[in-house]
């Protein structure tokens, strides 16, 4: 069932995203009375087309999915009829070729606006910036950061929600910045933290920055009473119920649910005897083997089963940030500016060794991605569409040839020269496209399928 929804939320993704994006070039092309020849979503053998409208374009789907072209009438691609050489592409002015092909990557940054908008609009839950234990010798500690403290603000940046934070924390940590961090305590007192990040390596910024940083989430205490069981998990073949209370794990008297999930994560496929309570009254030792799994390389436990929370404790540590319409449209603008922008910073690192390439992520991620994302409900769907279409976006406006960006640079040069770029250079630079593309879907499938090795 799992494998179903990350196909089809992997599917719904990808097809919206390339549709808009081809929908821009399509659009600016008709406003401009170039003729459309073929609007396809995908390459290679067309598995469905129908020709529409006064000018019988073709609108097709292909069999090889990951992306999609929109062809228009040009002499240097094929016979243009007489009557349709106005209508060429090839024939129009270079300012209104940059307007086709820049209409692309701009439909992606709007789509990701009017996502944004809709979710500033509406309301976006998350966790309050509430830090848990500090952990030692990190730059939190040496900052004198301390449990149960509130971050409100990072530099002029105020901040609501944990998403928030590790965002602009991201963000200076790339710049290894020094930055000041407003902190409220638990009695409202304000208090300024200077933290140093400028200690941060490549790799810190590949797995959990924060927990490089020294943050943890702070988690109420919450008692060994089992809420949710996994059909078929260890937990339930073992005969556990939901409402039981664990007493001792192999002798060790446990106290809160903490202490459960480190004995199970340290004894993978290895029995756990447990002493359990149900309804008051004491149950027989309940033998329990914790199946497998990998994280960061490591095997580690899990039965299937998750604590009892009590809302009203965790009331107080979520939030909702809501705005009106015309701030809602200020900050998905801001939203997609900086994350474009922030996008770029990262490109531009990894080309000079700063940020590993193991950043790239190629498609097995981003469907898992996506199918997370839809299981966790319509607005982290919506979240992850936003910063998927920025990517595109982004990507798309690189000065690669064979890209949307390459073209873009072809007719700036047209422009400062006053003519076009010799057919020979065009050659040369899709060669050069190709060999660019083809490395970096290499290192993306890499990295892929190492994740899915190491789990």
């Amino acid at each position: 069932m799992n494998l179903l929804i990350t196909l089809l939320a992997f599917i719904v993704a990808l097809g919206l995203l390339i549709v808009v994006h081809e929908l821009g070039h399509y659009f600016v092309a008709r406003l401009c009375n170039v003729k459309v020849l073929r609007f396809s979503v995908g390459f290679g053998t067309p598995l469905w087309r129908r020709a529409l409208g006064r000018d019988r374009t073709e609108w097709a789907i292909a069999a090889f999915p990951l992306g999609g072209y929109v062809k228009m009438a040009d002499e240097r691609e094929g016979h243009v009829a007489p009557q349709d050489l106005p209508r060429a592409f090839n024939r129009q002015s270079v300012y209104r070729r940059f307007a086709i092909v820049i209409a692309g990557p701009t439909a992606n940054f709007l789509l990701a606006i009017l996502f944004y908008w809709i979710l500033f609009l509406h309301g976006v839950p998350g966790l309050k910036p509430v830090l848990g234990p500090i952990a030692p010798d990190t730059p939190a500690a040496r900052a004198g950061f301390a449990n149960g403290e509130t971050i409100v603000k990072i530099g002029d940046e105020p901040v609501a929600t944990w998403q928030d934070a590790r965002w602009v924390l991201l963000q200076h940590a790339v710049r290894k910045a020094r930055v000041s961090i407003e902190v409220h305590n638990d009695k409202r007192e304000i208090a300024w933290r200077e933290l140093d990040l400028s200690g941060l390596s490549a790799d810190h910024l590949d797995s959990d920055f924060i927990k490089a940083v020294g943050f943890t989430y702070y988690r109420p205490a919450l008692k060994p009473v089992i809420g949710d069981i996994v059909n078929g998990g260890a937990a339930e073949r073992a005969g556990l119920r939901q409402g039981d209370e664990i007493i001792a794990i192999d002798k060790q008297r446990i106290t809160k649910w903490e202490q459960v999930v480190a004995l199970v994560r340290g004894h993978p496929e290895k029995t756990l005897t447990f002493e359990v309570k149900r309804g008051g009254a004491m149950l027989p030792a309940i033998a329990v083997t914790p199946g497998s799994v990998i994280e960061s390389g490591q095997p580690v436990g899990k039965i299937g089963a998750a604590p009892l929370v009590d809302r009203s404790l965790m009331a107080g540590l979520t939030t909702e940030v809501r705005y009106g319409p015309l701030e809602s449209m200020s900050k998905a603008l801001h939203k997609t500016w900086d994350t474009s922008i922030f996008t770029l910073k990262m490109l531009g690192k990894m080309i000079i060794g700063e940020v590993s390439l193991k950043n790239l992520s190629g498609p097995i991620t981003i469907a898992d991605y996506a199918g997370q994302t839809a299981q966790s409900g319509w607005i982290a769907y919506l979240l992850f569409l936003a910063l998927i279409s920025i990517s595109l976006g982004v990507l798309n406006l690189l000065p690669i040839p064979l890209l949307d960006g390459g073209h873009l640079m072809y007719y700036m040069l047209e422009i400062l020269k006053g003519s076009p770029v010799s057919d020979r250079a065009i050659e040369i630079g899709q060669h050069v496209g190709v060999a660019l593309l083809f490395t970096l879907m290499a290192f993306a499938l890499y990295n892929d399928i190492n994740r899915l090795i190491s789990g």
